[in-house]
C-alpha cells in the first residue's frame, strides 16, 4: 500500500537535484504532485518523466519564488487542479556561494533572503488555509551552512538559519490545528556537486573524507524518503523538529 496515494505534494524547484528526487520520492508513495522552478522545459520535461515513471498526475507552475502574487497564483492553480494540498516542501533557494561576509553586497543578501526565507513564508502563510483542512504538514529546507557555520556561506546561513525559526515559531502556532512543520538539512549530490567533483576531484575526495559514511547522499532515496516519513502518517507526532541528513559530517557532543 503506497503511504500518501490520493495526496497532493507541492515541491519548489521540483524540477531538477534535490527537489526532482523528492518528486520521485513522493510519485513512488502515490502523491500527486505541484513543482515550480523558473524554467519551463526543465518542469515539463520532469512532468513527462514522473508521470511515465509513477503514474501520477503532476502540474508544473512556473513561478518566482520571490514574487508574492506569483506564489498566490501557484496555490490558486494547485487548489483549482486538484482542491487540496497535503504537504508543502519549500526546497528552492537563490544565493551567492563561496563569497566572505565582508564582500557580500546588500543585493546578495536581498538574493539568498527573499529566494529563500521570504519564499518560504508566503508558501507557508497561502498553504495554511488548505493544511488546516487536510491536516497536512510542512517540510522546510535548511542547511548545515547555518548549523555549523561554514566559510563562505554567511547570506545563504542566515536565510537558512531564518527558515528554521520560523519553522519553530509555525509547528507552535500551528499544532493545535493538526499541521506539522519540520525542517531538514541535507548534503546531496546534486548536477551542480557533481560538476564540482569532476573539476576538483582532489578537493571532492578531501570533503569526502569528513563524511563518516563516505558519500553524498542520494536525493530520492535518502533526502526523499525521510521528507515522506515525515509527510505521512508514521510522523504524526513530529513537529518542530531539525533532522540533519548530513552523512555524519555535522556530528555535535
Amino acid at each position: 500500500m503506497k503511504r500518501l496515494k490520493g495526496n497532493v505534494t507541492l515541491i519548489t524547484g521540483g524540477g531538477k537535484g534535490i527537489g526532482f528526487g523528492l518528486a520521485q520520492a513522493f510519485a513512488s508513495e502515490g502523491s500527486d504532485l505541484v513543482i515550480t522552478g523558473r524554467t519551463e522545459s526543465r518542469l515539463l520535461s520532469a512532468k513527462e518523466r514522473l508521470e511515465n515513471e509513477y503514474g501520477i498526475k503532476v502540474l508544473p507552475i512556473v513561478a518566482d519564488g520571490a514574487d508574492e502574487d506569483a506564489i498566490k497564483n501557484v496555490v490558486a492553480k494547485t487548489i483549482a487542479t486538484f482542491g487540496k494540498i497535503n504537504t508543502l516542501v519549500n526546497n528552492a533557494q537563490v544565493s551567492k556561494s563561496g563569497l566572505p561576509l565582508i564582500e557580500h553586497t546588500r543585493e546578495d543578501l536581498d538574493l539568498a533572503i527573499h529566494s529563500g526565507l521570504y519564499a518560504a513564508f508566503f508558501y507557508m502563510r497561502e498553504c495554511f488555509p488548505y493544511l488546516k483542512e487536510s491536516k497536512g504538514s510542512v517540510i522546510n529546507f535548511a542547511s548545515g551552512a547555518g548549523l555549523f557555520g561554514k566559510l563562505g556561506q554567511s547570506s545563504y546561513a542566515a536565510a537558512k538559519e531564518g527558515i528554521r525559526g520560523m519553522s519553530r515559531v509555525a509547528a507552535a502556532e500551528w499544532g493545535p490545528d493538526g499541521v506539522r512543520v519540520n525542517v531538514v538539512c541535507p548534503l546531496a549530490m546534486t548536477e551542480s556537486l557533481q560538476e564540482w567533483k569532476e573539476n576538483y576531484p582532489e578537493l571532492f575526495e578531501k570533503t569526502i573524507q569528513g563524511i563518516p559514511l563516505g558519500r553524498f547522499a542520494d536525493p530520492k532515496n535518502d533526502i526523499g524518503r525521510v521528507c515522506v516519513f515525515l509527510a505521512s502518517d508514521d510522523a504524526s507526532f513530529v513537529t518542530g523538529e531539525t533532522i540533519t541528513l548530513q552523512g555524519g559530517s555535522g556530528l555535535r557532543s
